[in-house]
């Protein structure tokens, strides 16, 4: 059987194991993704900041960026939707409530304070406390510049599913799972929302949602509703109910869409290259823009995890250890990736040399420390794998 440790939310429960298998494939691929999107950072033209740069660069990591953005954390907060819901229904929302802060909100705070705080005065230069605290002030969002932004949105989103569950009296309602005419519905809307939002937000534009929590604008409607589809998942048994062949129609539509963004990005004249135009205004190359991202969220959204049920039938002894450690390691990755990704700034290689050495050590080591953390009762309690009873 798959390991019982991986999702504890669904333990209680009962659900197939094959569902568990997938969900652990799932995580385990998508924390991975985003280990090797952030390996590949220093190597080519982000539109974002980051803490390494190398002259090693190449324009072909423009559209692994993209297309890796379009989907990638979407799919993290599509299971955090699925899996909040069984988590509720268990614990009852305020000790669900207690347990989702002491796993996120905890590692969210020692980090943001011993480890990007220090970063963040070290950037600003010397200085006074006030003048610190005042720069802080000003951009309240930055402690948090990294990557626990997605940490403190998925400790919001939960604390705003159970506000509306009480507030709607704890509706169980099991949405049936959608058809081709819904889910065209929805990237419809979804490309729409997105694209006006660039209107004054463009990509890469951060800003502190509720004055403290770095946001996105850019890819936020994406965010928000794959967790919100991912709740209503979970309540109308869709991963189980969806069809076969309406995933392949929709990873197809998915992976075209990939081509096409690719194909735009590099092969195209310079007018067609995604630069300041595309990423945001009222202009066609954002409506372009806004387009292929959609369908590629949508539509992998779609076509994976329903591939992954199909194909994958049976634990798999790596991913379920993987998977236990997921949560970990992507809080970790970072601050693993950017010491290995310093240290190769010297060496005149190909930047997709060093991207693969960054990457294949980056994932080894995120996991392999991730792992040994739950050995250590201190640290497996500031990394929130040890909530209480």
């Amino acid at each position: 059987m798959a390991n019982p440790q991986t999702f504890p939310e669904h333990a209680a429960a009962g659900p197939p194991v094959g569902r568990l298998i997938t969900l652990d494939v799932i995580r385990v691929a998508v924390v991975v993704m985003v280990i090797v999107h952030h390996a590949a950072q220093p190597y080519g033209p982000t539109g974002g900041g980051w803490p390494v740069t190398d002259t090693a660069q190449s324009d072909w990591f423009r559209p692994f960026y993209t297309v890796n953005s379009a989907i990638g954390l979407g799919l993290l907060f599509l299971l955090a939707g699925y899996l909040v819901v069984p988590a509720c229904d268990r614990k009852g929302p305020r000790r669900f409530l207690v347990g989702r802060w002491y796993r996120l909100g905890v590692p969210l705070l020692v980090f943001a304070v011993a480890v990007n705080l220090p970063f963040a005065w070290a950037d600003q230069g010397p200085g006074s406390i006030g003048d610190f605290v005042g720069g802080l002030y000003a951009d309240a969002w930055r402690p948090l510049y990294l990557h626990l932004w997605f940490v403190a949105h998925l400790l919001l989103y939960t604390a705003a599913y159970v506000v509306w569950r009480r507030l709607a009296g704890n509706p169980r309602r099991a949405w049936a799972a959608p058809g081709h005419r819904a889910i065209a519905a929805y990237a419809v809307a979804l490309i729409g929302v997105t694209w006006i939002l660039r209107f004054r937000f463009p990509v890469d534009d951060w800003v502190p949602l509720l004055g403290l929590i770095p946001a996105e604008p850019a890819h936020l409607p994406h965010y928000v509703s794959l967790f919100v589809l991912g709740a209503m998942a979970n309540r109308g048994h869709w991963l189980s109910t969806m069809s076969p062949a309406l995933g392949r129609w929709w990873l197809a539509v998915g992976v075209a869409a990939s081509v096409a963004m690719t194909a735009i990005q590099m092969l195209a004249p310079d007018a067609w290259r995604f630069n300041a135009t595309a990423d945001g205004g009222a202009g066609w190359q954002s409506l372009v823009r806004s387009t292929l991202e959609g369908l590629i969220g949508v539509g992998l959204a779609v076509g994976l995890p329903l591939l992954i049920r199909d194909l994958v039938h049976r634990p798999l002894r790596l991913v379920s250890a993987m998977a236990v450690t997921s949560y970990v390691a992507y809080i970790l990755h970072v601050y693993l990736l950017v010491p290995i990704q310093g240290a190769t700034t010297w060496p005149d290689l190909s930047p997709f040399l060093k991207f693969g050495i960054v990457a294949v050590l980056g994932v080894a080591l995120s996991f392999g420390v991730a792992h040994l953390s739950g050995r250590v009762p201190g640290l497996r309690a500031l990394l929130g794998t040890t909530p209480p009873r």
